[in-house]
């Protein structure tokens, strides 16, 4: 029996300046604005995921560490980490630590957005579970 429940939509990212974090993701991810009510707006990044950047009502250092409980950072799927880091430092993206071992295979390579959000690149083998 297939499952009533469906849970893609989308996820919600408080920001500091969400006009400006939203030109980031639109320049720098190539993410596509679908709706907005300024100051939300509703991006979808290639492959899909839909992103809600809203303004946020306060800000601590603690949520920029990933070990803080509560989810922390934006795996983003490709196929090559080399192709995928020429094409985002075209774009003005930065890399400050090298490309490591992911969780459950693969490969990953980690960076910020303009407000410091952790995000990374995630490159997995043929045949991995996470396709």
């Amino acid at each position: 029996m297939e499952s009533p429940l469906r849970f893609a939509e989308h996820l919600g990212l408080p920001a500091r300046q969400p006009e400006t974090l939203k030109d980031w993701y639109v320049r720098a991810l190539g993410a596509e604005l679908i709706f907005q009510q300024p100051p939300a707006f509703f991006l979808r990044l290639p492959g899909g995921l839909l992103i809600e950047i809203y303004g946020a009502t306060g800000d601590t250092a603690a949520t920029r560490d990933n070990g803080v409980a509560g989810w922390r950072h934006l795996a983003l799927r490709v196929d090559s980490i080399e192709t995928a880091r020429q094409i985002l430092e075209a774009r003005g993206v930065t890399f400050d630590e090298p490309v490591k071992p992911a969780g459950g295979g693969g490969r990953v390579l980690f960076f910020r957005d303009a407000e410091g959000n952790l995000l990374h690149l995630v490159e997995r083998p043929a045949g991995s579970v996470f396709a």
